[in-house]
């Protein structure tokens, strides 16, 4: 099964939108809140809305009721975010192809913790990526990832949590040959494909692949 999540974040529609848009045609639409809104600019129908509908007017939500949409109310004061709680439902669905759309926006503290979502452990099996405009973001975990892109794309890799050891790279201009990426410095961040296909072999941490379309 697929799934497009969105979140209430800046529409920041693009190719990798459209991508992930193309790529799931019969997928679950989910919306975090005030989501919604972002879901039905793309002309979607949404299947589920999930939050404390803080973001949405009575309105808003009779209408989707309406229109078919199934809602779960949760109360304001709560420990998960309205994306987090749209992720677990997903997941308890048995999907396991996630896009979350919307998930960037003008609160840093909510783009942040919507990146480190990405880390949820029930996720950790899941292809799940955050995709806005020409970026597309995912976790890598120990073992192999392959980015597929165009050469002169944008790829930096960030390591969260701690150093990300044994980082190898191929098909990269700014190689890497089983080394360490520190968390804090910005080592990974700039690189560029030199083909259509670049690979990433990480022997322990978890990596922040951000890859953008062109020159960054």
């Amino acid at each position: 099964m697929k799934a497009l999540i969105f979140a209430n974040g800046d529409l920041n529609d693009g190719p990798f939108v459209r991508r992930a848009l193309d790529a799931a045609p019969e997928s679950l639409v989910v919306a975090a809140d005030g989501g919604a809104r972002v879901a039905r600019h793309f002309g979607l129908h949404v299947d589920t809305v999930i939050g404390d509908m803080d973001s949405l007017s009575a309105e808003e939500l009779a209408a989707l009721e309406n229109d078919g949409t199934e809602s779960q109310r949760h109360p304001q004061e709560k420990a998960e975010t309205d994306l987090e709680l749209a992720l677990n439902d997903v997941v308890q669905r048995g999907v396991s192809w996630i896009r979350i759309i919307g998930g960037i926006g003008d609160r840093l503290d909510q783009t942040i913790s919507n990146i480190y979502l990405l880390a949820l452990p029930m996720l950790r099996n899941c292809d799940v990526r955050l995709v806005a405009g020409k970026q597309e973001s995912w976790l890598v975990y120990p073992g192999e990832a392959i980015i597929e892109g165009a050469r002169g794309d944008t790829v930096s890799l960030i390591p969260l949590g701690g150093t990300a050891q044994g980082v190898q790279t191929d098909n990269l201009y700014y190689p890497l040959h089983d080394e360490s990426l520190l968390f804090g410095p910005a080592r990974g961040v700039s690189n560029v494909m030199e083909t259509d296909r670049a690979h990433v072999r990480l022997r322990e941490g978890i990596l922040l692949i951000v890859h953008t379309m062109g020159r960054a």
